[in-house]
């Protein structure tokens, strides 16, 4: 009796998968210690300086999620970037796609096909993007959940201004992450330590 051959997942990607997993764990551990609030108040500085040195005419955010910095509340606390206009991107699962919308701010209205925090606001193409990272290296690559959604759409728009947020200990070494053609690299990748 033939058996149908197990799929086996390629090498590279197994140990992003991996590493995406314990920086995930890392992540979620931290922000159950007293260092949290210090971080979040350098991490919310520090990009919020870089966001009005831009200037932009749109910001695209991201509703917050599984332990994730919230940039939006620290933007929209920021009297240097409060009046900016926001939008929020909103996902789909088939074909994998995003989006922008412009958002108000406010609480937002509905969720994606993913099932992340969105709007239903006009479609635009904000100049300035700030993305969260799971991690990231020196040369400004991120990993991000694994999904790509930010890599094609960065793909399409290379004009876009991409500022990264995570925390400095989600720095990953090169020799760790190669990578791939589809891996686009960020403007800048801002953390609680300063810019890299």
């Amino acid at each position: 009796m033939n058996e149908a051959p197990v799929a086996t997942l390629d090498p590279a990607r197994a140990a992003r998968r991996e590493l995406r997993r314990r920086l995930l764990a890392e992540r979620a551990a931290f922000i159950a210690t007293p260092a949290l609030a210090a971080a979040t108040a350098a991490l919310s500085e520090t990009l919020c300086q870089v966001v009005a040195e831009l200037e932009p005419d749109c910001v695209g955010l991201y509703c917050a999620f599984r332990s994730e910095f919230n940039a939006a509340a620290a933007l929209a606390a920021d009297p240097r970037c409060a009046d900016f206009p926001f939008a929020l991107p909103y996902a789909r699962r088939t074909p994998k796609a995003m989006e922008f919308r412009r958002w108000d701010g406010g609480v937002p209205a509905l969720a994606d096909e993913c099932g992340i925090g969105s709007c239903d606001g006009a479609v635009v193409v904000p100049d300035v993007v700030v993305v969260p990272s799971v991690g990231f290296t020196e040369a400004g690559h991120r990993l991000g959940y694994g999904g790509g959604y930010y890599d094609r759409w960065l793909a399409v728009h290379p004009q876009v201004t991409a500022v990264g947020v995570a925390w400095s200990f989600a720095e990953i070494d090169l020799a760790t992450f190669a990578a791939r053609p589809h891996d686009i690299p960020l403007s800048l990748v801002v953390t609680e330590r300063g810019v890299r």
